[in-house]
């Protein structure tokens, strides 16, 4: 009897604890804020305590599973106009972008992303290119070329915008480095990436001055989740190496556990 009551009552915990899992499935989806993955080099032999390093491997199994659990990965250029016509924004949805223009990026992660025909986005420190540790501008024509890949900027230099102490050099690293893409791609340049993520509001409004459509940010404190130029991104790393990790931060779970643990 007493066996009974017992399992009568574990049921109906495990109801309830279900009903719960998927009242808050069910809430995620309807608030789903995409994750925006941001890699930065894509190499091998270094500790996963280095927090912008993914090894060739992991990033091929991880571009692997978003195939085999059919996640919608976009271009940046898609979430351009659903935020400028308020479109929501399905769940599954994923985008992938790189920052500073790593050498690597050509020779990991570009042949990974046209086995898989996953697009991206690699913001570019224009003063850098050309480097022998950096992207060269026939590698980032190719890239272009492919159709998988767009660029956005990441300033001339890389230091970050809110050390600098002139408004004149801040607008001048906003605005040149564009000009300067846009005149290597002949085409627009419509993405941002603020240096180390870091930015203020005079920087955000220079952004928008000099034309860009997103610009996107690692801390959006103070502002919005539809907030165009304060998009926040998920840094990933080696750490990210198991794949149940990696599913969970691309699940949407994870984008809205830290954003409300953040708030």
């Amino acid at each position: 009897m007493l066996k009974s009551k017992k399992l009568k009552i574990i049921i109906i915990l495990a109801a309830l604890l279900g009903i719960v899992s998927m009242g808050l499935v069910s809430f995620i989806r309807r608030n789903y804020v995409p994750p925006i993955l941001m890699y930065h080099f894509i190499r091998p032999g270094e500790p996963p305590s280095m927090r912008l390093t993914v090894s060739p491997a992991t990033f091929e199994r991880q571009m692997r599973v978003l195939k085999i659990l059919r996640y919608k990965v976009r271009p940046l250029s898609d979430l351009v106009k659903m935020m400028e016509s308020s479109e929501k924004i399905p769940y599954g949805t994923v985008f992938i972008t790189f920052d500073d223009g790593s050498k690597d990026n050509y020779i990991n992660a570009y042949p990974v992303l046209k086995k898989y025909s996953l697009p991206a986005t690699m913001f570019i420190i224009t003063q850098e290119v050309g480097r022998d540790d950096r992207l060269n501008w026939n590698e980032i024509l190719k890239m272009r070329d492919s159709g998988l890949i767009d660029f956005g900027s990441h300033c001339i230099g890389p230091e970050p915008l809110v050390n600098l102490k002139s408004e004149e050099k801040i607008k001048d690293e906003i605005f040149r480095s564009k000009a300067v893409l846009e005149d290597k791609l002949n085409e627009p340049i419509e993405l941002f990436a603020y240096p180390e993520g870091l930015f203020n509001e005079r920087i955000r409004q220079l952004v928008i001055d000099a034309g860009y459509k997103l610009a996107f940010t690692t801390s959006k404190k103070g502002y919005p989740d539809n907030d165009r130029f304060a998009m926040k991104r998920l840094r990933i790393s080696e750490t990210s190496a198991n794949p149940i990790v990696f599913c969970i931060q691309v699940s949407g779970v994870y984008n809205f556990i830290k954003e409300h643990r953040d708030d």
